[in-house]
């Protein structure tokens, strides 16, 4: 990790979008942004802490409109959807919404999107950071299917925190409480067209509105979730990455590492790598891209594994800037990508790419930064509610 320095403006031109939410959550105070899916992405109005206790114990509204939709329809729409991910959609079903990951010819993770189902051919992969547009049209030109892939002017933005669900009826109506987990319905409200999913980020109760029509009603939807959460005490965060790792969720480019880091000597991380091999369905009738590398790999077994990892040392507040060393002596073995303070476990919580001998819990690692040396132990994840219970009640 290199030495910390004051963090440079991120500066604001027109070669990078800005979200249809980008002037009504500025207003908020945005402190720092990012850049997703070549999107301006808020990141902080306050403190992280602050912002975590507001998302735990209230109701927090975010502009994830970085969330950009890929919309595929036609004929041929469930054929290319179905080729694109290794988990098996006959046993999706419309309205319903699956968690799934895009692989390449080598089982690699390209993306790992949302995926909702809105009708028998027609699909929106609510993708990570990535260019999956390009990736479909490219499959779909390649095998001449009849489909139309496009982004459509679809905007989302999530919903999050145990007082969701009241800030929810207030917009919706006690229909919205029929909403299963990881299932969507479409809504009018008010004239806005919206579809609600029971889907987020947080490993809280959450909800995501995706907005059509998002550049021309985007100020229009914002402004009444904030009136309908007023009662709830809504606040308006950036993601919280302590609550996201606490929940055991990886992050596509951090987490799940694309070939940007010193240890892609294996090549991109694969769903076994990163525990989501329960999304890979290898005898699913249809073919998928990377069908054959993961049958190979889920026979021959894995060399490194995503961990989860406690990490001793001074509270972790910030995002860290470099992967953190995994080393054996003078030896780079591994890799931390995310690491963070909890203020519900009092202690340094993350994630580490390390050898597979190196994988089981209470392993342990010595990880290095700029600052030292320091101990960390293989622990078990999620780090809080394990079995993912909260999300669901």
């Amino acid at each position: 990790m290199r030495v910390p320095y004051d963090v440079p403006k991120i500066h604001m031109y027109t070669r990078i979008r800005k979200s249809p939410y980008f002037y009504a959550s500025r207003a908020h105070g945005v402190q720092s942004y990012s850049v997703c899916n070549r999107m301006y992405h808020p990141r902080h109005y306050d403190d992280p802490i602050a912002e975590y206790w507001k998302l735990v114990n209230d109701v927090t509204l975010w502009d994830v409109g970085v969330e950009r939709q890929v919309e595929i329809t036609g004929p041929d729409a469930f054929r290319l959807t179905n080729m694109l991910t290794p988990r098996d959609l006959t046993k999706c079903a419309v309205k319903q919404c699956k968690f799934v990951l895009n692989t390449d010819a080598d089982g690699g993770i390209i993306n790992n999107p949302v995926l909702l189902r809105l009708g028998e051919n027609h699909f929106w992969l609510s993708v990570a950071d990535g260019d999956v547009l390009l990736w479909a049209k490219g499959v779909a030109s390649a095998l001449g299917l009849n489909v139309t892939v496009r982004e459509p002017d679809v905007a989302p933005m999530q919903i999050q925190g145990p007082k969701s669900r009241d800030t929810m009826v207030n917009l919706f109506g006690d229909r919205v409480l029929d909403l299963r987990y990881y299932w969507m319905e479409e809504f009018d409200l008010d004239g806005l067209d919206v579809v609600v999913s029971r889907t987020g980020y947080t490993g809280e109760v959450g909800y995501e509105i995706y907005l059509r029509n998002a550049s021309r009603d985007a100020q229009t939807l914002w402004d009444k979730v904030l009136e309908a959460g007023r009662p709830h005490n809504i606040s308006v965060i950036g993601p919280c990455q302590i609550r996201r790792v606490e929940a055991g969720i990886l992050s596509y480019g951090s987490d799940i590492a694309v070939d940007n880091n010193r240890l892609n000597e294996y090549g991109w991380l694969n769903p076994y790598e990163v525990g989501l091999d329960y999304t890979v369905n290898l005898d699913k009738d249809q073919d998928f891209i990377g069908k054959e590398a993961l049958k190979r790999i889920a026979a021959e077994g894995v060399k490194r594994k995503v961990v989860g990892i406690e990490l001793e040392g001074d509270p972790i507040i910030g995002y860290i800037e470099d992967y953190l060393e995994v080393v054996d002596g003078d030896d780079l073995i591994g890799q931390v990508s995310s690491v963070f303070y909890s203020p519900r476990l009092e202690k340094n919580i993350g994630y580490a790419q390390v050898p597979i001998a190196l994988a089981d819990t209470g392993s342990k690692l010595t990880v290095r930064s700029a600052k030292g040396e320091y101990h960390a132990v293989v622990v078990d994840k999620p780090f809080v509610d394990p079995k993912k219970e909260t999300p669901k009640l």
